[in-house]
């Protein structure tokens, strides 16, 4: 018996072209390229320019992604994008970008806020409804302009973010329901908001009218994030019905080069088949993991019918994880 699953048909990404050097935060802050690389693995990332929105590298990530798919913009029927810096606080960034690419009136588009985890979110969402049979083709992106909601002043949270922004086209296909299917095999999320002061903006509509900036209990978000990481894979894993070691490419969240290491040791994997983006593009939160995933597929590193892994872990806290063959 054949069974409906999302195919990835398509990667995209967009980087801001100014690049912001560990040498350059060390002039604007009391800081320097030892402290942050040894703490974090960063070395440099990518910041907006002025006037430069969520919305406007959502757009070239899309476009790149659409092209990669060989489809045309109309074919999409489902836009979701992960964010937690929107170009406005309402209407969702989504219904700007689908008006901009030009999409059928009628398209549904949201945005999801689920912090670093934003992009498993959404791809769990843009997945049950394909299987479902409710959309056929989805564009779901993880964008972030962080940089707007950074404190410039602050050498603990500075360092660590970034701007960017990710894509990947979902299409429903036909498979035969076992786990050498290509698409995506299984999604987990989680959420426990009793960490909702440990990494937070002290902004919001409701609460003070202000966008505000990230604060962060580093040691705490440190020290929950392995194991989340960790759950995120291993029980995505077991729904797909595969193991550690049939998986060809483990893709986390970016966010420390440390934490990275320490998951990649907890899941026995060797250091050799987990992509590595922090050292150049920062924390990007939700555009974490698909400008990851879209960089390693345009540099030919990751292959159609390679078994990825994704997990990630953010403010909420949230968490969970992925796994795609490609």
């Amino acid at each position: 018996m054949t069974i409906i699953r999302s195919q990835l048909i398509g990667t995209g990404y967009k980087l801001p072209a100014k690049v912001l050097t560990n040498d350059d935060l060390s002039k604007m802050v009391e800081t320097n390229d030892e402290w942050i690389s040894t703490r974090t693995g960063i070395k440099s990332r990518h910041i907006a320019a002025e006037g430069e929105q969520t919305s406007d590298l959502s757009y070239d990530a899309a476009l790149m992604a659409i092209k990669n798919a060989g489809i045309e913009n109309q074919e999409i029927d489902f836009v979701i994008v992960a964010t937690v810096t929107g170009d406005n606080t309402f209407p969702a960034t989504a219904a700007k970008l689908a008006k901009k690419l030009g999409l059928k009136p009628g398209t549904p588009a949201m945005d999801v806020n689920a912090a670093c985890s934003g992009f498993v979110y959404a791809s769990q969402i843009a997945d049950n409804m394909i299987r479902l049979g409710q959309v056929k083709t989805a564009l779901v992106i993880g964008a972030e302009t962080l940089s707007k909601i950074t404190d410039w002043t602050d050498r603990n949270t500075c360092v660590l973010f970034g701007d960017g922004a990710g894509a990947v086209i979902l299409r429903a296909a036909e498979c035969a329901g076992s786990k050498d299917d290509t698409g995506v095999l299984a999604t987990k999320i989680y959420a426990d908001g009793s960490h909702f002061d440990k990494l937070f903006s002290d902004g919001g509509v409701s609460f003070n009218q202000k966008a505000g900036f990230i604060h962060m209990d580093g040691k705490e978000v440190f020290k929950i994030a392995i194991p989340s990481l960790v759950q995120g894979v291993e029980e995505s894993l077991k729904i797909a019905g595969v193991s550690i070691n049939d998986v060809n490419w483990y893709i986390p969240h970016q966010a420390n080069l440390r934490i990275i290491d320490s998951v990649a040791k907890k899941l026995e994997i060797d250091m050799d088949k987990v992509i590595v983006t922090v050292d150049h593009h920062g924390n990007t939160s939700a555009a974490s993991i698909p400008l990851a995933l879209a960089e390693s597929v345009a540099a030919g590193k990751i292959k159609k019918g390679d078994l990825v892994a994704i997990s990630a872990m953010g403010a909420g806290f949230t968490w969970g994880g992925m796994v795609i063959r490609i």
